[in-house]
């Protein structure tokens, strides 16, 4: 009997992560194109130089929260890819959609920097956030129905990354909400989050 095409498609974890790795570093290196150095002829003094450098507060903001938002995300998959056996066709395009979220992440990131006290960039900037966390949410879970788990993993383990996931898209959702009241707001709340969850001490016993 002819084997399907679509059982043995996809399921190479070392080539997925090796694809994850590459997306991410293009993306974090796509960045920092946005922080340019001050045109020198309208430099003139270092007073002026200074108030440039204040100019590009957005683009630095811009560009740190969208860092450790990458940097987090990659975690994330990591950890997920850490659990699996093998991968599936399925479950390969869905980190493939995950990997989509992530290649817009400068694009969301320069609009944010233009446009930083507009609600509408901040809204986009979070949609792809939650476009990160959903496709993540979704990528764990189809692993679980697929059976391609590792078996020696606790349930407190399948529990623990779902619950990091929806805690925090629901803690971004709240700083996105918090965009009609002042867009500064929402950022500063969106980087406490980011700083929580990517350096926040964990003491000995507490649940992750």
């Amino acid at each position: 009997m002819p084997t399907r095409y679509n059982l043995i498609a996809g399921q190479n974890l070392e080539r997925l992560a090796a694809l994850s790795d590459g997306i991410f570093a293009v993306a974090m290196t796509l960045l920092v194109l946005d922080l340019r150095v001050p045109a020198r002829e309208l430099i003139h003094s270092p007073a002026e130089l200074r108030s440039a450098l204040a100019g590009l507060a957005p683009q630095f903001v811009a560009y740190l929260m969208s860092f450790i938002t990458l940097g987090i995300f990659w975690i994330g998959q990591q950890t997920q890819l850490n659990h699996l056996i093998r991968s599936s066709r399925g479950l390969s395009w869905l980190h493939l959609a995950f990997l989509f979220a992530v290649s817009v992440m400068p694009f969301s990131t320069h609009l944010l920097a233009e446009f930083i006290s507009y609600r509408t960039a901040l809204l986009a900037y979070w949609l792809n956030i939650f476009l990160l966390g959903a496709t993540l949410y979704l990528t764990w879970n189809c692993a679980l129905a697929s059976g391609l788990v590792k078996d020696d993993i606790s349930p407190e383990v399948t529990t623990a990354i779902k619950r990091r996931i929806l805690i925090a898209q629901s803690l971004y959702a709240l700083g996105a909400a918090l965009s009609f009241i002042s867009t500064y707001w929402s950022i500063g709340f969106i980087v406490l989050v980011q700083l929580n969850y990517a350096f926040a001490p964990r003491l000995p016993g507490r649940r992750q």
